[in-house]
């Protein structure tokens, strides 16, 4: 399973518009090649380099699995898109984009799509991060990551 950008490439930087520096958009994502047996997908989105430890930007989860992609902003029409979103650490269930300290270097942000064995997790409404990574794990068929940079 392979997850690609067309706002970002492997290890490059993302763009200001997806970033609390512009317009905190979610970048446009797309994957292809899921396992057998994959039933859907969870879009986890970290900054493992985070003052305090990492910081949990995005939860998508319930993804059909006959999804392929993600339109840029998609996480402002989550629900049109038909998929939810668990809270993340900004405290609301949405994207909130790179937005490292300033002067604090180089951040990787981590955009992790999880394929799994079942069509939706049984979590509640309003759920955290935490909650759909720890039910997503128990279901995991393959992970593929895509890794972006950003400083301030």
């Amino acid at each position: 399973m392979r997850l690609q950008s067309p706002a970002f490439t492997e290890g490059s930087k993302i763009p200001a518009i997806h970033t609390c520096d512009g317009e905190d958009s979610s970048p446009p994502l797309h994957w292809s090649d899921p396992p057998h047996g994959t039933h859907s997908f969870v879009l986890l989105c970290d900054d493992p380099d985070a003052p305090g430890g990492t910081w949990h930007h995005w939860a998508a989860y319930n993804i059909s699995v006959h999804t392929r992609a993600l339109a840029k902003d998609a996480a402002r029409h989550a629900l049109k898109q038909g998929f939810k979103q668990a809270v993340n650490d900004f405290r609301r269930a949405d994207y909130g984009g790179p937005c490292p300290p300033r002067l604090h270097g180089l951040h990787h942000y981590r955009f992790r799509l999880l394929a799994l064995s079942v069509a939706g997790l049984p979590v509640e409404d309003g759920c955290s991060y935490a909650e759909v990574e720890r039910e997503a794990k128990k279901h995991l068929l393959q992970e593929a990551v895509l890794t972006g940079v950003y400083e301030r």
